[in-house]
C-alpha cells in the first residue's frame, strides 16, 4: 500500500484496546512494551519507555464539576502515594510520580470514586469541557451540563470507540454569553448562538492547540446537539485518516476533505438537514475573583501555583466547600471556581496570580524541555495580572499550554544560538482568541529565558502607552497592521536603545517600504541596517544574538550570568 497504517492503527488492527482490558490484572507494570503503552493510555495511564518506571494517571472530570468528597478522596490517595497533583488544560486532573508497582492498585481506588480515566489519553473524545460558570453564571443562556453527561456517557467505555479513532477529539461546548476562557482551540466547538429568536449552538470545527475552529455553518438546536455528536465521532471513526500520524486529526480532515466535505461525512450518519448558522453570541468580559451569579450568590475563582495543587490545599478547599454547602468547579484556566457563596469573601487564599495563565505540565511530562511552572518567575506577573492579559505557556511545540490561542504565549526550548544558555522562549503575540479570529503570530524564535522578563515587560509596555485597556483589542487596532518581521525588529530596536516608541495605528497594514521609513525616522542610528535587505530577516537575527548572547565564541559575548537550574 503507498498509504500505510501508522504504527498505532497496527497495533488496532491486531487486538481492539477494549480486548486489552480484558486481562488488566495481569499486566506487568514493571516490563511494559510498546503496544503496552499505547493501549494504558485509552484507560488514563501514560508512560513512556525513556521514563519506564515513572507512570502518569489522568482524570477525566466531565464539564469540570466534581464533589468536595471526591476531591479530598484523590488527596488521600496521593498522600498515601506521595503524589503530584496538578489539574489539566482540560478542567481534568492528573496525578504524577506513580510507581509501576502501584499503577494498577491506584488506578482501581480513582475509577472506584464514581469518576472515571478512561479514554483521557489516547485516540479517544477526550475530557469535554464547558466554561465554569455554565448554567448559574450571569452571562448564561443555555446550561450545558447535561448535554455533556449526555455525550461522556455515550462515549465511556463504548467499545465501538475505546481507543478506535483514527485520533483525539477534543469537544468544547458553551451556553454563556461571555466565557473564562476561550474554546476555539477544540477540534469540536459549540458556541451559543441565536437563530429565530431561538437559542441554540453554532458549530465550529478544526481547531487545535495552533489553530483555531472554524465555522461550519452550521446551527444547532439544544435537542440536537447530541445526535450531531454521536454522527461526527461515528463520521471521523469510518472517514478520518489513520495514516501519517501527524495528519489525523480534524484539522487535517478539513484541510484534505473540505469543510464541505466533512459536513457530508457527518449528515450521512446525522440523517436529517442541516440548518445554517445563526448569529454568534459571544462577547468579551473580564472576570474578577469574585463573580456574582444569577441567584445572587457568588463565585470565587481559586488560582492554582500554576495548575500545581498541595493534598493540604485539596483538603482544605473541601472542607471549606462541604461546610458552606458550596460547588466546586475546574476551569480550562487550571484554576478551581468555587460557587453558592452567599458574600463575595473567603477564607481560602489562592497561593499564585495565575488566573490569566494556562502552563502545561513543564517538567512533570516528558515532552517538556523546561519546568514551565518553575519559569513562570520570568514573567513580570504583576503586570499580567493588572491588565488581564490572557498567557499560554508551553514545554514543547505540542502546544499544552495553548500559546497562540492567548495575547502573549510562550514555548520553553533549548538553543545553542545564544550561546550557553539554560534555555529560552519562543514568544507569540496578539491571538485574537475571544471570537476565534486567529492564533497568534510568532514574534520571536527565541529569547534566552533571563531576557525573557525584559523583552515580555516591553512589549506590556508598549501596550500600556498606546492607551488601550484590553490587550486583545490593542492586538487588533494595532499589532495586526504591521507584519511580524517589522513588530520583531521594531521590539529590538527598543531594547537596545531602552526606549517605548508606541506604533502609530493604521488603518490597514501598510507596505514594507513603509515599515522601512518609520524604523528610519525612529532608529537609523543603529548598526542593524546593513542587514537589512528584502526583508528584516537577517537584522532581526544580528541584533538579536548581539542583545542576547550570554557566552560562546560571539564577539558580543556577555559575562555568564549565574542562574537556577529547576530540571
Amino acid at each position: 500500500m503507498e498509504n500505510k497504517l501508522n504504527k498505532r492503527e497496527r497495533y488496532k488492527a491486531q487486538l481492539k484496546p477494549i480486548d486489552y482490558y480484558k486481562d488488566f490484572e495481569n499486566i506487568d507494570f514493571e516490563n511494559l512494551g510498546e503496544g503496552d503503552r499505547y493501549y494504558l493510555q485509552d484507560f488514563g495511564i501514560f508512560n513512556t519507555d525513556f521514563l519506564e518506571d515513572e507512570f502518569t494517571i489522568r482524570i477525566r472530570i466531565p464539564g469540570g464539576r466534581i464533589s468536595a468528597k471526591q476531591f479530598a478522596d484523590v488527596a488521600k490517595i496521593a498522600d498515601e502515594y506521595n503524589l503530584t497533583i496538578i489539574l489539566t488544560a482540560r478542567a481534568g486532573m492528573q496525578l504524577h510520580n506513580i510507581e509501576a508497582e502501584n499503577v494498577l492498585e491506584i488506578y482501581k481506588r480513582i475509577n472506584a470514586l464514581g469518576i472515571s480515566t478512561w479514554q483521557s489519553f489516547g485516540d479517544n473524545v477526550r475530557n469535554i469541557v464547558t466554561d465554569p460558570y455554565d448554567g448559574c453564571g450571569e452571562y448564561s443562556e443555555i446550561e450545558v451540563y447535561g448535554i455533556i453527561m449526555q455525550m461522556h456517557n455515550y462515549i465511556i467505555e463504548n467499545p465501538r470507540y475505546v481507543g478506535m479513532l483514527p485520533r483525539r477529539l477534543s469537544i468544547g461546548i458553551s451556553g454563556n454569553r461571555s466565557n473564562v476562557t476561550s474554546l476555539f482551540a477544540n477540534d469540536i466547538y459549540f458556541a451559543l448562538a441565536k437563530k429565530d429568536g431561538v437559542f441554540g449552538f453554532n458549530v465550529y470545527m478544526g481547531g487545535k492547540n495552533t489553530e483555531v475552529a472554524q465555522s461550519a455553518d452550521i446551527f444547532l438546536k439544544e435537542s440536537e446537539v447530541f445526535d450531531f455528536f454521536k454522527a461526527l465521532v461515528e463520521a471521523f471513526y469510518l472517514h478520518g485518516s489513520r495514516f501519517s500520524r501527524s495528519k489525523t486529526r480534524i484539522f487535517h480532515m478539513i484541510e484534505e476533505i473540505g469543510m464541505d466535505g466533512l459536513k457530508a461525512h457527518i449528515k450521512s450518519e446525522y440523517k436529517r438537514e442541516f440548518e445554517s448558522e445563526g448569529e454568534l453570541i459571544l462577547e468579551k468580559s473580564n472576570f474578577s475573583e469574585f463573580h456574582k451569579l444569577k441567584d445572587g450568590t457568588f463565585g470565587f475563582c481559586y488560582q492554582t501555583d500554576f495548575s500545581r495543587l498541595s493534598t493540604n490545599e485539596i483538603k482544605n478547599i473541601a472542607d471549606f466547600v462541604t461546610k458552606n454547602s458550596a460547588e466546586i468547579r475546574f476551569g480550562i484556566d487550571q484554576n478551581i471556581y468555587i460557587l453558592s457563596l452567599k458574600e463575595p469573601s473567603t477564607t481560602l487564599k489562592s497561593p499564585a496570580l495565575s488566573d490569566t495563565i494556562v502552563a502545561c505540565a513543564g517538567n512533570l511530562c516528558p515532552y517538556a524541555v523546561w519546568s514551565i511552572k518553575d519559569e513562570t518567575s520570568y514573567l513580570p506577573l504583576d503586570k499580567i495580572n493588572e491588565h488581564r492579559i490572557q498567557v499560554g505557556f508551553s514545554g514543547c511545540a505540542k502546544g499544552c499550554g495553548r500559546h497562540r490561542h492567548t495575547d502573549i504565549g510562550l514555548i520553553g526550548l533549548k538553543t545553542n544560538n545564544f550561546g550557553d544558555t539554560d534555555g529560552g522562549a519562543r514568544i507569540f503575540l496578539g491571538a485574537l482568541h475571544s471570537d476565534g479570529t486567529s492564533v497568534g503570530r510568532q514574534l520571536f524564535s527565541m529569547v534566552p529565558f533571563v531576557h525573557l522578563h525584559k523583552v515580555v515587560s516591553l512589549v506590556i509596555e508598549l501596550f500600556e502607552l498606546s492607551g488601550h485597556r484590553d490587550f486583545e483589542e490593542y492586538a487588533k487596532d494595532i499589532l495586526w497592521n504591521y507584519s511580524e518581521d517589522f513588530l520583531s525588529l521594531w521590539v529590538l530596536a527598543n531594547l537596545e536603545t531602552n526606549r517605548s516608541v508606541i506604533l502609530p495605528k493604521l488603518d490597514t497594514m501598510e507596505s514594507s517600504e513603509f515599515e522601512v521609513s518609520l524604523l528610519k525616522g525612529e532608529f537609523a542610528e543603529l548598526d542593524f541596517w546593513q542587514h537589512v535587505d528584502e526583508s528584516f530577516f537577517n537584522a532581526i537575527s544580528y541584533l538579536s544574538k548581539k542583545l542576547w548572547t550570554i557566552e560562546g565564541e560571539d564577539p558580543h559575548y556577555k559575562p555568564k550570568i549565574q542562574r537556577t537550574n529547576f530540571r
